[in-house]
């Protein structure tokens, strides 16, 4: 006999326990498949200790600069890895059984194995293939196994992997994907990293705080290339002056192995190909989501370039089944997912103005140094699209606080439409941004106008005064530059 429930979600990623919370909360009798790690790649190998590997960076970065904060340090500072990896491991562990106690608390029951679509509403679980990260919080001690499920609503929030470039498949020995580069045995002395999206940037970004030789190649004209063009170039600045080596325009078309090192042969904007050899690469090309071998296709699921097809409200075309997150399409970001899920449920369940995702109000934040947050049109994107704007712009080093922190290195960029005020688009580099940006998004959603944000008083001394300034500059009222 099928156990019964009125919603069964494959995947406890972002995106797959936030929906089964909110559907619990909502008074459905909820289970969630995993077949891995509760919490899913975010995070276990994602998001979570990615910032953690970064924090230690930064602490380092701080420490080899004491000086210049008037702090004198006896001995030598150098970074002990197998501690910097034990730590971040620790976290995503901690993230790992926070999942598992939040399911317990929700009365979600959790199934353990890989889930199988086999007609709608209904499922068939399967023993697991993969090996559960380590280490692994305990499992709840409930937790459910092989056999047949139904339930009337069914979402498939399976995440996704990284993409590989034939011919420049990942070995996980001399050519890494995200997980081998979190877990490395050793520091290299020297990386490639093949792509300058968030992945990419955040391990060069580490990797070179750390002492390594860092080479990045990209294939677009800008590193980020989803950022504004302003955005990215003044990054690449501070990444050149911390000694990476960029090239743009260029695309790693061979990859030789030797016994511990890799040529890479790279061929630049001009033609030319140049070889670089690293002992190891990074492979950040993006992610593909996890469609395969769930039945999708016998059920007839429509999937395009890799990703479940859905509507704004996480409905495919089969009825009774969902899609959210990474597997249903960019922007492949958590908090995408953790939104996307809240909406799917709350349509389910039937609740009144449920509104459908707006991608345009999604932030993107990538935690390099220094970090960058847009949410938005970019300057470009509003122009091509025939819109009459304003733009503003605030440099750190003309904010106070920012000179006190030793970080003025950084600006804020706003994008307005001239005859509404609405703001279009926010884009910003520099320190703790990722935090700074969300009050951006909030304006948008409220619909806030230029003349309420130059109403709103802003605290100082903080960073956050270059976003007002930045408003204030894009209608010439600037009061601090």
């Amino acid at each position: 006999m099928a156990e019964n429930y009125d919603v069964i979600i494959i995947g406890s990623g972002p995106g797959g326990y936030i929906a089964a919370i909110r559907a619990a909360q909502l008074g459905l009798k909820t289970a969630v498949v995993e077949r891995e790690h509760l919490a899913g790649i975010c995070s276990n190998w994602g998001c979570i200790p990615t910032k953690a590997l970064l924090r230690s960076a930064e602490v380092l970065h701080l420490a080899e600069h004491a000086k210049n904060y008037g702090l004198k340090l006896e001995g030598s500072i150098s970074p002990d890895l197998k501690a910097i990896v034990d730590r971040s491991r620790g976290i995503a562990q901690r993230m790992n059984g926070g999942v598992g106690f939040l399911m317990k608390k929700n009365k979600v029951d959790v199934i353990w194995g890989e889930a199988k679509l086999t007609k709608p509403g209904q499922i068939v679980v399967s023993k697991s293939s993969k090996k559960p990260m380590e280490p692994q919080a305990p499992l709840p001690k409930d937790t459910l196994g092989e056999g047949t499920y139904s339930a009337k609503h069914i979402i498939v929030a399976t995440g996704a992997r990284p993409r590989a470039l034939p011919g420049i498949e990942p070995d996980g020995k001399l050519i890494w994907t995200y997980f081998e580069a979190m877990v490395p045995p050793e520091m290299p002395k020297s990386l490639l990293v093949m792509g300058s999206g968030a992945i990419g940037i955040e391990f060069a970004s580490f990797y070179r705080t750390m002492g390594v030789d860092v080479t990045v190649v990209e294939v677009m004209p800008a590193v980020m290339p989803v950022e504004d063009a302003e955005i990215s170039a003044f990054a690449k600045k501070q990444f050149d002056k911390q000694g990476m080596k960029i090239h743009l325009e260029a695309k790693v078309t061979k990859v030789e192995k030797g016994a511990n090192s890799i040529t890479a042969h790279v061929e630049m904007k001009d033609g030319k190909v140049e070889k670089i050899t690293a002992d190891r690469m990074i492979s950040a090309v993006g992610v593909q989501g996890n469609i395969e071998n769930i039945g999708l296709e016998a059920l007839g699921v429509k999937t395009d370039r890799g990703c479940i097809v859905i509507d704004g409200y996480g409905k495919t075309n089969v009825p009774g089944i969902y899609a959210i997150g990474d597997v249903a399409g960019p922007p492949m970001l958590a908090h995408k997912a953790e939104h996307e899920a809240v909406i799917c449920v709350e349509k389910i369940a039937g609740l009144p103005n449920v509104h459908p995702m707006d991608k345009l109000k999604i932030p993107g934040c990538t935690y390099c140094n220094p970090q960058v947050a847009s949410v938005g049109l970019t300057e470009a994107k509003a122009k091509a699209e025939g819109k009459d704007i304003r733009v503003g712009r605030f440099p750190f080093v003309a904010n106070g606080k920012a000179i006190a922190l030793g970080e003025d290195q950084g600006m804020v960029k706003t994008i307005f439409d001239k005859k509404t005020g609405q703001l279009l688009g926010a884009h910003l580099v520099g320190a703790e941004v990722t935090e700074l940006i969300q009050g951006f998004v909030v304006a948008m959603n409220l619909e806030t106008t230029e003349e309420e944000l130059m109403h709103t008083i802003f605290p100082h001394p903080t960073i956050s005064e270059t976003m007002k300034e930045s408003v204030l500059d894009a209608y010439g009222r600037a009061l601090n530059a």
